[in-house]
C-alpha cells in the first residue's frame, strides 16, 4: 500500500488556490510556518497540504525547511553530470595538431 497522502474533497479548493499561488509567484519559497500565516491555516491543515503537494510532486520540502516548486531552481543533492566537447583535432599548415570547437 502506498503511503502518499490522498486529498480530501474539502481541501480541493485550498490545494487549487496555493498551486495557483506557487504558479503566480515564480520562486515562491515559504516555510510551514509562513504558508500558514499567508493562508490563514490551522497547523494541521497546513502540513496536511502541504504533505499533499509534496506527494502530487507539485512541492519539494528543501533541506532549509521551506516548500518550493519542484520545477523550480536547483535542487542540492542531485549529482551534476560532465559532458564531453564536441572538438574537432585537424592538422595546421605546419602538420601540428589544432582543436577548433564544433560550430553549430
Amino acid at each position: 500500500m502506498s503511503d502518499l497522502v490522498r486529498p480530501d474533497f474539502s481541501d480541493e479548493h485550498l490545494l487549487r488556490r496555493i498551486r495557483g499561488e506557487y504558479l503566480e509567484m515564480p520562486g515562491l519559497r515559504l516555510t510551514r510556518q509562513q504558508a500558514q500565516r499567508l493562508w490563514g491555516l490551522d497547523d494541521e491543515t497546513s502540513a496536511r497540504v502541504l504533505r499533499v503537494l509534496v506527494d502530487l510532486k507539485f512541492l519539494v520540502l528543501g533541506a532549509d525547511g521551506t516548500y518550493a516548486r519542484l520545477t523550480e531552481g536547483t535542487f542540492p543533492g542531485v549529482p551534476l553530470r560532465m559532458v564531453k566537447a564536441d572538438i574537432d583535432v585537424a592538422p595546421d599548415e605546419r602538420g601540428r595538431e589544432t582543436r577548433n570547437r564544433a560550430r553549430s
